[in-house]
């Protein structure tokens, strides 16, 4: 089995996604900015979701891409191409690097723009304090082991159904800041995962 077919059988996840065609710019960002926020990825353009090789034209894709990474993506995004023959049809290899420059921002419409993390085989968007420690932070957090902070959240949500940010300083006994800086952790891995649409923000197990 080569890298390619690996990649196909392990099916969608945190590294890596499938699009059948790319027709949208607004909505392939949105993934682009996810890997690039996150600790990069690979999309495989020519594979339904289901795993099954349908093939493309790579150069009308490629158009359609680049139109993403350089005006749906702020900053803009450099991707890397590669053209593969699979079962006789051609599939477009696009590698997405974690960025050095987070956070990035997708254009979802005119004058809006917002932030993508992956989490596990999803792009999921990011609140303003997901945004501003990626932009503070180093590039990557570590993934293990977790320190007894990180854990109590965990336990914590093993047994309750949600937490916020002000129950985990209690809990934790924390700062405002270093809470802020673990929960934020914990979302980039996939631990937890992040509920930004209510009043306050809260957190559950992914």
């Amino acid at each position: 089995m080569d890298d390619l077919q690996r990649l196909i059988w392990q099916g969608e996840n945190e590294r890596v996604d499938f699009k059948q065609r790319v027709t949208q710019p607004d909505k392939i960002a949105r993934t682009m900015v996810s890997f690039a926020n996150t600790q990069g990825g690979t999309i495989l353009i020519g594979v339904k979701d289901n795993g099954k090789v349908v093939g493309i034209d790579p150069e009308e894709e490629k158009h359609t891409l680049e139109l993403a990474a350089n005006f749906y993506c702020n900053p803009p995004l450099a991707l890397h191409y590669e053209e593969v023959e699979l079962d006789g049809y051609t599939i477009l290899k696009v590698s997405v690097p974690e960025s050095t420059t987070k956070p990035h921002f997708a254009k979802v419409k005119e004058d809006d723009w917002r932030g993508y993390v992956r989490v596990k085989d999803t792009s999921v968007q990011t609140s303003k304090m997901v945004e501003k420690s990626l932009q503070t932070e180093a590039p990557t957090f570590e993934r293990i082991p977790l320190d007894r902070h990180e854990r109590a959240v965990l336990d914590y949500l093993a047994l309750n159904r949600r937490v916020t940010l002000r129950q985990y300083m209690k809990i934790a006994n924390l700062s405002e800041r270093r809470a802020y800086r673990m929960l934020v952790k914990l979302v980039i891995h996939g631990y937890v995962r992040l509920h930004d649409k209510e009043k306050e923000e809260y957190y559950t197990l992914s």
